[in-house]
């Protein structure tokens, strides 16, 4: 018997991070898209920002399973966490944009982290990107990819602080 997902996630904390997910599952696969089909290559950046959106979107389709208050807080307090985290990547990247240094770099080189990161490679693997972090490759309304990444990060902070006080309220 087919049940609708309305039935599912029962309140409107639980719709809202089902709202969230699938919205970040969107994002994940627009940047996958711009990667490659249009030819667009991420910038480490861009792939940190990646990894804290894929962290948004499994804490909320976590917390979107949730009922009971205190489970649904700390979940909540983690997409926070971890929207802010990306938000930052994103408004630093959008910063180095605006305000490009006269040596184009967005961290450590490759060789650097590989001597200091003892993973045998692993990280810098994980963290691969060929992009320039101060590059602008496409623009939506005026705005790039890390400034509207950083609104998406911004909302999803916001819809994860409104959660959260949702569920204190209940507990």
């Amino acid at each position: 018997m087919f049940t609708p997902l309305s039935h599912l996630l029962h309140g409107p904390v639980q719709r809202l991070l089902g709202l969230m997910a699938l919205t970040g599952i969107g994002m994940l696969a627009f940047g996958l898209y711009l990667q490659h089909v249009v030819g667009l290559n991420p910038c480490p950046m861009c792939i940190v920002q990646r990894y804290a959106l894929l962290g948004v979107v499994v804490l909320a389709a976590v917390g979107s399973r949730l009922h009971r208050p205190m489970p649904l807080a700390v979940s909540a307090a983690l997409l926070i966490g971890m929207a802010g985290f990306g938000g930052f990547t994103a408004a630093r990247q959008s910063w180095l944009q605006w305000y490009p240094p006269e040596v184009v770099t967005c961290g450590r080189d490759l060789y650097g982290m590989i001597e200091n990161f003892p993973l045998q490679r692993v990280v810098p693997m994980i963290f691969k990107g060929s992009g320039d972090c101060t590059k602008v490759d496409w623009t939506f309304l005026g705005g790039s990819l890390a400034n509207w990444s950083f609104v998406a990060f911004t909302g999803f902070a916001l819809m994860g602080l409104w959660v959260l006080w949702r569920s204190w309220r209940k507990a």
